[in-house]
């Protein structure tokens, strides 16, 4: 994370280099990522970068946070939209339609979702993914165990599982309708308008089918 050296210095050139390594590993991830290209972009030495963070990988995992929290922002407030309190897996579809049309919408995320998805080097894949799971494990584990506080899951469903199905689901949302051969069996690389809605449902549909409450307690069962 930043030294004091980065919160001394001023908002503008803070900006710049953010905007400059965001750029540079959109494009070409942390493997291949260019310090000396983004000194330059942001208009610092290269060396005011290590003034600024222990070394590439911190600088790495920190553009991934700033990241992590636009994205993190924007669903939160579609959360509030969308009224978590209904039915947990009607929530859910609609959440995760808001989630593709959010990576469609935002192409320089999106690069940042993939190069942190596929980067090579193991160190910097485990540093980025810590900083994105918590996001996503902060917004998601409320609204799971909500969930199950209202009883919309079986009493005996098994929350870490949940959270861990979509831990998976959430990233491959984000990119596969963009990388080709990522998804051949649900088509999600067809690039077809509905596909990705179609996606989700059967998504949702298999995940209620698991953890869904045998009877939903906003639709009791009659007699």
């Amino acid at each position: 994370m930043p030294t004091v050296t980065w919160a001394r210095l001023d908002g503008e050139r803070r900006a710049a280099v953010v905007a400059a390594a965001e750029t540079e590993f959109a494009a070409h991830g942390f493997s291949r990522g260019s310090l000396n290209v983004i000194a330059r972009r942001a208009g610092v030495a290269k060396g005011s970068l290590f003034q600024y963070f222990a070394d590439k990988r911190d600088l790495y995992a920190f553009i991934s946070d700033v990241s992590s929290q636009r994205v993190r922002a924007h669903m939160e407030d579609r959360i509030r939209e969308l009224d978590a309190g209904r039915p947990f897996f009607e929530f859910l579809t609609d959440l995760l339609d808001v989630w593709v049309a959010y990576f469609a919408e935002h192409p320089r995320e999106r690069s940042l979702h993939a190069a942190a998805s596929f980067e090579v080097d193991a160190d910097a894949r485990v540093s980025v993914r810590a900083v994105t799971h918590r996001h996503y494990l902060e917004v998601l584990r409320p609204l799971v165990h909500d969930a199950r506080a209202r009883g919309d899951l079986a009493p005996d469903a098994d929350i870490d599982t949940l959270l861990s199905l979509l831990l998976m689901i959430l990233p491959h949302l984000a990119l596969a309708p963009y990388v080709r051969g990522l998804d051949p069996v649900l088509g999600l690389d067809e690039m077809s308008p509905e596909q990705p809605a179609l996606a989700v449902r059967r998504y949702v549909a298999a995940l209620a089918a698991a953890f869904q409450a045998a009877v939903h307690p906003h639709h009791p069962a009659t007699t």
